[in-house]
This record gives structure tokens, C-alpha cells and sequence, in this order.
């Protein structure tokens, strides 16, 4: 077993978790949420700095600069905005993100005007049994085929442009937590915030333990995950090593459990790094930590968006179990828990190659070797590049 690794405050992470919860943050909308996050950095005495939108890029100084790795969960959920204002004062939506409507049926919204927050309720198009009998059954899923009511006097177009709705207002879906002593959390939009809180549990015992990471570490907490930008402009660092953090589909043909954390080991995109996702599946090993290989076959992560925006880097995805992704989701505080566990074992553990400091131009002597994955990483240990680490900079 590993040495004792600090351990997360769960009453935290929950803590963190309801409350941000309780912040509509659908992808354009996602101001208020960064505000709470950088406040919480604030809290815990790490250094951040915003882009012109809002992604935070904070740091974890390490006892090295180079090279460095970053760990990045978004803050944007799915969402909608108002396509259209019918004749009857009804709205029609489109989806923010991608996502069924048929999980948006009956949902309580917020909508936000230019100049106020109106509250209403998201209806397939035939809602009342009592007048459509069975005919309701036999409506399309699609959001052509649900619209939003509002509670307020609106029965015209110009109803509605007197209460000041008008194209493009965001509408946000009410979270509905609910925490229960069986050790479930199930809500709205826990993709990504509950795995920004395990990120944040993670940071918190890091700085409250006073552990030093070996080289620098960069927390990066996106806004445009779920419309696929993610981290595209979020490393302006020598980042070799970027592990996305997000939700694991609990489902029929996978493989993922409330109860553990995921290490995806492809998804739409393709594969991730063999290297980078045997050294967390090591991590969790040595310390214990109940994981879980997957693949996930519909699925994007902000890693994708960072190998997509040229980065040269290595990437893998941690990933918490949830059933009903992008639907009413529930996970267990048994994986957030593994999930901070392995992020905090991760942040404190040594680069996965010390030679990624520098490109290998034409040696092969310190490229990699996937079928000698162990022999490497052993003698990686052992090389002057990483000893430095602590024997230099200690």
C-alpha cells in the first residue's frame, strides 16, 4: 500500500456540491458560478487567474516547474434557450448542450430575461390527459414537441414581450437535490459540479495537510464543456499531462458503479494516453481506491478539446459513477469520495514520464515503450530527472 494519502472532508464536498447546485450555470450562463468557485480557491490560498470568459486557471505550486500537469472539470451544465414566442404566450426551446427533451418533460425552469428571472414549467405539447387521452402517448420525443409555460398572465406574443421574454433567454432546470442517508445524491446537473467538488475536497486536503506536489499542478474549471470548446484555450503552461475529470455512465454495457471511480480508457474521440491512464490505474491500486476501467461510446470530455486545440499533451479522464447521465442523476459519495482520493493521489505523484519536459526529437533512447509499460516506469523512478524533484528543489 502507498503511503497514507490526505484524506478529502466529504461534509466539504458536499457542502460545495449543494451549493453550487443550487447555481443555474447552463453553458453562456456562467458568471455566478465562477465567482463561487474562484471565492472557494480564495479560501483554500490558491492562485488563479481568470480568461476573458470566465475559464479559472489556478496553481498548485509544486517543487518543480517543468514539467507540469493540469486537472480540469467544467462548471456549464446542459440547459435551454428560448427559440421561439408561439401565438399562445407559449415558449418554444432549444437545448443548450446535448441532451433529450424527453428528461426535460415537467421540469420546474428558471428564465432569465434582460430584466428579471420569470419561473415556468417545461410541457410536451398535448399535457393534459383529461383533454388528449391516449393521443398523448403517441407524441414524438423531440424538442419540437415541448414548450414552456410560463407562470405569469401570457396568453399572446405580446404578453410575453410585455414580461420582456425574447429570443435567446437562457432557461435553466431546477437541480431537485436530494441527499439521503444511504450515502445517494441524486440531482440535476451533478455532471460536472459534482466533480468539481471532488476536485475541490482534493485541493482542500492537499493545502490543509501541507503536502507539497512534486511539480506544478494546474486546477482548471472550464464553462463550454458541454457545447465542446471545454479546455481548447486553457493551457498556457508546459502541461504535458491533462486529466479531465466528469461523469461515468452507470448503465446496460458499461462498466462504471456508483460506488467506484472510472478511468475511461476511450471514448468518441478515440483512446486516451496508455501511459497516463495505467499510471492512475497503478495510483488506485497502490492506495486502494475501488476503480473501474470503462469505455464510454457517446461521450466527449474537455481532454478532447485540448488535443483538438494542438496541445502536445498526454490525457486521460477520471470520472465519477452517476446513473442517468443528463437526465435526473444520481451518483453515491462512495465514488466522489475515490474520486478525490485518486486525485489527491495523482497531484502528489510524480510526472508519468520525466522526460516530457522536453520533446524527444530524433532520440528513442526516453520514448516510450507500451508492451515494456512497467520495466519503463520503474526506471523512470529511478532516473536523475525525477530524483531532482525532491533532492534540488526539497
Amino acid at each position: 500500500m502507498a503511503e497514507q494519502l490526505p484524506e478529502p472532508d466529504l461534509n466539504y464536498l458536499q457542502k460545495v456540491l449543494l451549493e453550487m447546485l443550487a447555481i443555474p450555470s447552463p453553458t453562456g450562463f456562467t458568471d455566478t458560478i465562477v465567482r463561487y468557485v474562484a471565492e472557494r480557491l480564495e479560501e483554500l490560498g490558491i492562485p488563479f487567474e481568470l480568461t476573458r470568459r470566465g475559464t479559472i486557471r489556478a496553481t498548485l505550486k509544486g517543487r518543480k516547474s517543468s514539467p507540469d500537469r493540469a486537472v480540469s472539470a467544467h462548471l456549464d451544465t446542459i440547459g435551454a434557450s428560448v427559440r421561439a414566442i408561439q401565438d399562445n404566450g407559449r415558449l418554444s426551446l432549444a437545448p443548450v448542450g446535448c441532451w433529450s427533451s424527453r428528461f426535460a418533460e415537467g421540469s420546474r425552469v428558471s428564465v432569465f430575461t434582460d430584466t428579471g428571472v420569470l419561473r415556468g414549467s417545461v410541457l410536451p405539447l398535448m399535457a393534459s390527459g383529461h383533454a388528449f387521452n391516449t393521443a398523448i402517448d403517441q407524441m414524438p420525443v423531440s424538442w419540437e414537441h415541448v414548450e414552456l409555460r410560463l407562470d405569469a398572465y401570457c396568453a399572446t406574443r405580446a404578453d410575453c414581450q410585455t414580461l420582456g421574454v425574447d429570443i435567446g433567454d437562457f432557461v435553466a432546470f431546477d437541480p431537485l437535490p436530494e441527499f439521503t442517508e444511504s450515502g445517494h445524491i441524486s440531482a440535476r446537473h451533478l455532471d460536472d459540479k459534482a466533480g468539481v467538488a471532488a476536485l475541490l475536497a482534493s485541493l482542500k486536503a492537499i493545502v490543509d495537510s501541507g503536502a507539497q506536489p512534486l511539480i506544478d499542478c494546474h486546477p482548471l474549471f472550464t464553462i463550454t464543456e458541454e457545447t465542446g470548446s471545454g479546455a481548447a484555450a486553457a493551457l498556457p503552461w508546459d502541461v504535458s499531462e491533462f486529466v479531465g475529470i466528469d461523469i461515468a455512465p452507470v448503465a446496460p454495457g458499461q462498466h462504471s458503479s456508483e460506488h467506484a471511480v472510472s478511468i475511461a480508457m476511450q471514448d468518441s474521440a478515440g483512446p486516451y494516453d496508455y501511459h497516463l491512464s495505467r499510471h492512475l490505474l497503478k495510483l488506485a491500486r497502490d492506495n486502494e481506491l475501488p476503480a473501474r476501467r470503462d469505455v464510454f461510446r457517446y461521450y466527449f470530455s474537455d481532454a478532447h478539446s485540448a488535443i483538438t486545440a494542438g496541445h502536445d499533451i498526454r490525457t486521460a479522464l477520471l470520472a465519477f459513477g452517476c446513473d442517468a447521465t443528463h437526465g435526473y442523476e444520481r451518483t453515491h459519495i462512495d465514488s466522489l469520495a475515490a474520486l478525490s482520493r485518486l486525485l489527491t493521489a495523482y497531484l502528489l505523484s510524480p510526472p508519468v514520464f520525466a522526460s516530457d519536459s522536453h520533446a524527444t526529437g530524433s532520440s528513442l533512447e526516453s520514448f516510450s515503450h507500451q508492451l515494456e509499460h512497467d520495466t519503463q516506469m520503474e526506471s523512470e523512478t529511478r532516473v536523475p530527472a525525477v530524483d531532482s524533484l525532491v533532492g534540488n528543489n526539497g
